[in-house]
């Protein structure tokens, strides 16, 4: 078969100095029978680097590579990419061109000297075995369907006319440097093509035939399976191509118009509104889904961010937010909120319209006291609602930036567009995006070594709320285990100045009292998983929830010394704690998602989603008075895939750094004070 192929050997006299600047790489696994033919004609045609990268052969390829002189490397990770790949490892200073081949004996090697013509003025050449009746009449039905469609839809994503995704491929060195080649398995050419189109390379396919292989069975076209994965990859790494060029208009598309449904239906005490805000909070979640594919710009992503909680805002707030007006306003009139609830006698003078709608009205504050005097200063300034929400989304859209500056526009676009996120705070009015701006900020000091300022901000995360606890917790740890006992100490204090300097101030005013609702905290179901899990088997403990302290404190515990990065235990301590407590609302899931923006974990995106499920419990108290649970449906919809996603996440990563393919998302070098 070779021998037609050499029938023009004019390479062997055609640019000789262009011809020492080829380095050909070709991917080999089981080719035995084929690889010697393919190396001589290489050689033949005055190609005198030729690296053949044996990609986990049991046959004895690599050995009669090199007896026709070729050099051999070895690559045990299975997949066409990842052989291509390392075969441009450690390219000599004199290569400037790249040239990649199948080891099958499949392509028409004959035509290099046209390949060498054209590459006088494109930098990047590609053989187009759909031009000639030679190679149609070779391919599968499949192929050729394949290499219709595929070059079809890189015409529509970038408006560039491709014919084939043929193996034989000529590319400058350069411009293969700049493309930065990820996929490491069957959608290799296709990106490669799809990158060219990205980066303006010139580029030209030169008609070339298409061979049988004379021994052995193809690992694409030589079995269906082979076929589908083949063509799925290819298909995927479009799609990814698409998004990334179309991505984000999409998202915005899809996030503006769900957005647009949720704003007129935030008043869930309205029968049917939930079912409304349901239906947009999916239309959002698929933007959601498109952004986490698309390239974001910094101006994009700001764009898109404000825009969504600009939607937003206008909403009918949650409940909590009046509480929060109320507990700051009734300090100013001299009353502690710790010893007064909402519906005491004494309170009957402050009848400001909102009153009706704070929840619990018979319950006492249940709030740290550092947040009850953030509360007292914000009513003194106004006790407007529109004044508080925008504070709360201030708070948002700066972990939003911190986010986007740390990680990038694309890691900082899952949170800043979760469509869970955006309503928490722009809609609902919760504060916990206060809670997030100081946890970022700990975290971020951390990671910069400034592990001082990392507990100050910690110690104010936790006057915010008290789940900020374990953060600081393992910074201590951490520093003790550096041996820097002194900065532990000192951090210490730190943290947990804004908390005690906060209770003293109740404390000298009116003495002991409690800081949470007991009955609250007793007794409250929501959402919970594992404490479900219990009450299935053992009825009773259904309001024994102050069991599940311990064994979280034992998780605790037993997780600071095992975990090394701030985000891995940020993220494993708030799904543990999610999923032992008691009283889950869908809000405190944002918590852990700016975690992911480091760690790439799956499952707090897809919780950005699924916990949507949690506002059923609204649709069903304002039909009547219910039980405030989800049924076993819906709790499954909502953290079966939150789970999945965690173990899927943790297992891919485990596999990358195995393979030495990842690095940790952040270097946890603590240095200064």
């Amino acid at each position: 078969m070779l021998v037609r192929q050499l029938a023009c050997p004019s390479g062997l006299l055609f640019a000789p100095g262009m011809l020492s600047t080829i380095l050909a790489v070709i991917p080999a696994r089981n080719e035995e029978g084929n690889i010697a033919e393919v190396v001589r004609a290489l050689l033949g045609q005055g190609i005198t680097r030729v690296r053949v990268v044996d990609n986990g052969s049991t046959d004895r390829t690599a050995e009669v590579a090199r007896a026709a002189g070729a050099e051999v490397i070895s690559e045990a990770r299975a997949g066409y990419g990842q052989a291509c790949w390392t075969g441009t490892r450690e390219l000599p200073s004199e290569v400037e061109w790249i040239l990649f081949c199948d080891a099958d004996g499949s392509d028409d090697l004959g035509e290099i000297p046209a390949f060498l013509e054209s590459a006088k003025s494109h930098d990047f050449v590609l053989g187009n075995r759909m031009a000639t009746a030679e190679g149609r009449a070779v391919m599968s039905p499949a192929q050729r369907f394949g290499n219709w469609l595929a070059p079809a839809l890189l015409w529509l994503i970038f408006g560039r006319r491709f014919r084939d995704l043929g193996p034989m491929r000529l590319i400058r060195r350069e411009a293969y440097e700049a493309i930065g080649m990820r996929d490491r398995g069957f959608g290799w050419t296709v990106e490669m093509q799809a990158r060219a189109c990205e980066l303006g390379l010139k580029s030209e396919e030169i008609p070339v035939r298409y061979f049988k292989r004379r021994t052995g069975v193809s690992k694409v076209s030589g079995n269906l399976r082979g076929t589908v994965m083949a063509g799925t990859i290819i298909l995927s790494t479009l799609g990814q191509f698409f998004l990334a060029r179309f991505g984000v208009g999409i998202s915005l598309l899809f996030m503006v118009a769900g957005g647009g449904l949720m704003m007129p239906h935030g008043d869930f005490a309205v029968p049917g509104n939930v079912l409304w805000f349901l239906g947009g909070f999916a239309v959002a979640s698929i933007g959601y889904v498109v952004s986490s594919f698309s390239k974001w710009s910094w101006a994009g992503l700001v764009f898109a961010a404000v825009v969504v909680r600009i939607l937003a805002f206008p909403m009918t707030p949650g409940t909590d937010v009046w509480r929060y007006m109320w507990e700051g306003l009734v300090q100013l009139h001299g009353h502690n909120p710790y010893l007064v609830p909402p519906a005491a006698d004494a309170l009957d003078g402050l009848d400001v319209w909102w009153r009706a709608k704070i929840n619990h009205p018979d319950l006492a504050a249940g709030y740290p006291p550092f947040m009850l005097l953030v509360f007292a200063g914000l009513a003194a300034i106004s006790t407007s609602l529109w004044f508080f929400k925008s504070l709360l989304v201030v708070a948002d859209l700066g972990v939003c930036y911190l986010l986007a500056r740390k990680f990038g526009p694309d890691r900082g676009a899952w949170y800043a567009l979760s469509p869970l996120v955006v309503y928490s705070f722009a809609g609902g009015g919760h504060f916990d995006s206060l809670l997030l701006l100081a946890m970022v900020l700990g975290w971020f000091a951390w990671v910069e070594g400034k592990s001082l300022r990392a507990c100050v901000w910690l110690g104010l995360a936790i006057g915010v709320k008290y789940v900020a606890a374990p953060l600081l917790a393992f910074v201590l740890w951490r520093l003790l285990r550096a041996g820097r006992w002194r900065f532990a100490l000192l951090g210490a204090i730190l943290g947990i100045l804004p908390w005690t300097l906060s209770l003293s101030w109740f404390w000298t005013r009116d003495g002991v009292h409690k800081l949470a609702p007991v009955e609250m905290v007793a007794f409250a179901r929501s959402a919970e998983f594992l404490p479900r899990i219990v009450e299935w088997l053992a009825p009773a403990t259904a309001q024994m929830n102050t069991i599940y302290l311990v064994p979280f404190a034992v998780f605790v515990v037993v997780l600071i010394p095992r975990r090394k990065n701030f985000a891995r235990f940020g993220e494993d301590v708030y799904l543990g704690l999610f999923a032992i407590s008691p009283a889950v609302h869908a809000w405190y899931f944002t918590w852990a998602i700016p975690f992911s923006a480091a760690t790439g974990n799956l499952a707090f995106r897809v919780a950005g989603i699924t916990v949507g499920i949690y506002f059923i419990l609204e649709h069903r108290q304002a039909l009547g008075p219910s039980l405030w649970r989800l049924s076993g449906v819906e709790w499954g919809v909502m953290w079966f895939p939150i789970l999945v996603a965690f173990a899927y996440s943790r297992w891919r990563g485990h596999v990358a750094r195995t393979a030495g393919h990842q690095h940790p998302p952040e270097a946890e070098t603590s240095r200064a004070g």
